[in-house]
């Protein structure tokens, strides 16, 4: 059983407050590493349909994902003071740190994209069910996405947007930096470096992720060597940059 602190933590109802889990009294839960993925009434709660959505979101067959790439609170391995977002991109990890050393965990996806920039920027702003605009040199290599150009006002949200439910948008010095942390219903992605786009979550995740993180919460993106392990896109799917 879960007390109820910890289980609204994690489903995301616990405040937004980075300091919100030093009041908490019980010990965060860790999937443990080597764990068969198995059917978990917890995880098929928060990985569920959310039908409360502009456009639904589908249930997430979760016991199909390596459990090490749930949602999961666990020791802050990072170093980041509290309030930080740090993506690991040679474990495929996205932290989120809390204080008492404890950090929020999600597994991530990672395109070419996601592993050209690293360093420290801020989330300059987010957005729900975002509009997606390929850059041009993305359109020259694929001149079908040229209905989708800024010029064009880019592709309208919807659940085949490449962005998915979310996107928070990553700056540095003021500057652009084209680099995305965004939703994607291709949770086979979870864990794997794909053929293009930057840092994709789950649907479920970004929602929550979007919820505990304000505008400007700095964010490190640590160098890392890409996976040997890759997956292509689905039939007819497109990346983001």
């Amino acid at each position: 059983m879960y007390d109820t602190t910890r289980r609204s933590f994690l489903l995301g109802t616990g405040g937004l407050a980075v300091t919100a889990l030093a009041g908490c009294t019980t010990t965060p839960r860790e999937v443990a590493q080597t764990a068969r993925p198995v059917a978990d009434p917890f995880y098929a709660e928060i990985y569920g349909p959310k039908l409360d959505e502009q456009f639904p979101l589908p249930a997430i067959p979760y016991e199909k994902i390596d459990p090490r790439f749930y949602r999961q609170m666990v020791d802050n391995p990072t170093g980041e003071r509290p309030g930080t977002i740090v993506v690991d991109t040679a474990n495929h990890f996205l932290y989120l740190t809390y204080e008492g050393n404890q950090a929020m965990r999600y597994g991530v996806g990672l395109g070419r994209a996601g592993f050209e920039w690293a360093g420290r920027g801020v989330i300059q702003y987010k957005r729900q069910w975002p509009r997606w605009t390929p850059p041009d040199e993305m359109i020259a290599r694929q001149p079908e996405l040229q209905p989708y150009s800024a010029a064009n006002g880019g592709m309208e949200p919807s659940l085949k947007n490449p962005l998915g439910a979310r996107a928070l948008y990553i700056f540095k010095d003021g500057q652009d930096t084209i680099y995305r942390l965004h939703g994607s219903p291709e949770w086979w992605t979870i864990g794997k470096s794909v053929s293009s786009g930057c840092v994709r979550l789950m649907n479920q995740d970004i929602v929550d992720l979007y919820s505990r993180v304000p505008d400007g919460t700095p964010i490190v993106v640590m160098s890392g060597t890409p996976a040997s392990q890759s997956v292509a896109m689905a039939p007819g799917g497109i990346a983001p940059y």
